[in-house]
Order: structure tokens, then C-alpha cells, then sequence
């Protein structure tokens, strides 16, 4: 028979590994929502946990990073950094470890900053960047911008690239804001425009086109490790500083270059 103290022992264990159960069944159907994005209400009803204890696992998650409040009371969404939980705690550890050199050593070869940018809650977040290498650079401190998809070159050449399922979960997500991003995603012949405009260039592309970088100009290639598809890198500029003809047959190609080598070079990180 076992003694009060360890009959109260296992009830402890039991509890904590209960809580555990129960985070990650709100993480597994945050991860089947579209956009990866839900309500307290909706995950305590897909769950079967009291919305109280949703929303306290919530808040936890959230404290640690794997969630974000979304544009409504209620919502939350999962950011990048639930990738670390199948990925062995690894997902820095490329971009400072392949990406970042790589980035670097093209600086003399493209001229003009570079950035890399993966998705997260339907912006596209600077991962890293050349700002501070270039010496054309006019921006400081973009690590952790976040570029909106519609309006960038980066966020452009992504979402020509995704799948059809992530495209759908991106457009659900945007759709809920109440701006001129929802207005847009709400908007399916211009979405549909968007892509198709996009996927034909072979490219993504902004003429200023972000309200907060209206004097600059960017283009930007989906980044690939195989067929799946990681993140994006652009090239921003002045826009007065570069013509379309050097743009086409310069820096379009040496960017390709780059993103196809560091899709190679990254695979170890995600096979």
C-alpha cells in the first residue's frame, strides 16, 4: 500500500503532466485552425477544457513565446516559434549558422541590403539582415520588422509561393483585420491578380508600395529548401537609385543565386 506521502507525490505528478497534456492539446488545434489562429471559446469547445483554463494556457504560451494576441479579444495565434518544438530547438541555429554567412558574403556581390524574412501571423518577420554590413544601407535595426505581406516584395514572392492551403490560413487570418490589409485579403480577384502578376515575373516586387517605406524600392525570391518553402529575401533600395534594366539583369539573378544556395545549404535543418 502506498504511504500518504507518496500517494501525494504521484497526485502532484499526475497534475503536472495533466497540464502538460492540456497545453499541447490547444497547441494541436491552434495548429488545425485556419491561420493558425483561434478564439479561447473555440479552442475550450474543440478541447473540452473550461474556457478559464484555456485562456490561463494560453497566457502561459504566450509568456514563452509560442503565441501572440490576435487583432480581436479573445484570438491568439501561433508564432514561428512552435517550429522549435518538432525541430530540435534549431530553427535560430540556420539562419545564424548558413544563412547569416551566406548573407554576408554576398553583401560586395549585390551591393544593396539584403534581408531574410519568415512567416509569422500573416507578416512576414526580418530573421536577419545585411543593414548593418552594407555600407548603401539607409535602415537600421530591421531584425524583427514586420513586413506586411500585400505591400512588400518579400511578403509578395511568399505568398506566390505557398501552398494553396497556407495561402487560404493567411488569407483567413488578414481577412479578420479591420484595415486596409483585411480590405485587401477580403479581396479575391485582387488577390488572385496579385499572385498571378507575381508568379509571372518570377519575382516579388514594391515600388514604394508600404506606406512606411515609400521611398524605397525592393525586390525580393521565395527561399526553398525543396519543395518546401521556408521564408523570403528581398533587396531594398532607393528607389531612385536603381534602374529597372540593372535590376532585371543584375541583382534579380545574383538574389536567386543566393536563396538557392542557402536552400541547399540549410536542408540538414529540416529533413
Amino acid at each position: 500500500m502506498n504511504s500518504p506521502l507518496l500517494s501525494t507525490a504521484l497526485a502532484s505528478d499526475y497534475k503536472d503532466v495533466r497540464s502538460l497534456s492540456r497545453g499541447l492539446a490547444v497547441l494541436q488545434a491552434m495548429n488545425r485552425s485556419p491561420g493558425g489562429i483561434a478564439t479561447t471559446t473555440a479552442l475550450a469547445q474543440t478541447c473540452g477544457i473550461h474556457r478559464t483554463t484555456v485562456k490561463r494556457l494560453l497566457e502561459t504560451l504566450r509568456a514563452e513565446g509560442f503565441v501572440r494576441k490576435g487583432e480581436k479579444d479573445g484570438q491568439y495565434y501561433l508564432t514561428f516559434a512552435v517550429r522549435s518544438l518538432s525541430e530540435g530547438l534549431v530553427d535560430d541555429a540556420w539562419v545564424e549558422q548558413v544563412a547569416l554567412p551566406l548573407m554576408r558574403a554576398a553583401v560586395p556581390e549585390l551591393l544593396w541590403p539584403c534581408d531574410l524574412g519568415t512567416v509569422e501571423g500573416g507578416f512576414m518577420v526580418v530573421r536577419e539582415s545585411t543593414h548593418r554590413f552594407s555600407r548603401l544601407s539607409q535602415h537600421r535595426g530591421m531584425i524583427g520588422e514586420k513586413l506586411p505581406i500585400f505591400f512588400t516584395a518579400m511578403g509578395r514572392a511568399y505568398l506566390a509561393a505557398c501552398s494553396k492551403e497556407e495561402r487560404n490560413g493567411l488569407l483567413t487570418l488578414l481577412a479578420q483585420r479591420d484595415d486596409a490589409i483585411g480590405a485587401l485579403a477580403r479581396d479575391t480577384d485582387a488577390i488572385r491578380q496579385l499572385i498571378a502578376t507575381t508568379r509571372e515575373r518570377g519575382y516579388g516586387i514594391s515600388d514604394g508600395d508600404w506606406d512606411q517605406q515609400a521611398p524605397f524600392g525592393a525586390v525580393a525570391v521565395p527561399l526553398k529548401c525543396g519543395r518546401r518553402l521556408i521564408g523570403g529575401l528581398n533587396l531594398i533600395f532607393p528607389k531612385s537609385a536603381v534602374a529597372e534594366e540593372e535590376l532585371l539583369n543584375r541583382y534579380v539573378p545574383r538574389l536567386k543565386k543566393l536563396a538557392l544556395r542557402m536552400g541547399r545549404n540549410v536542408a540538414p535543418w529540416f529533413d
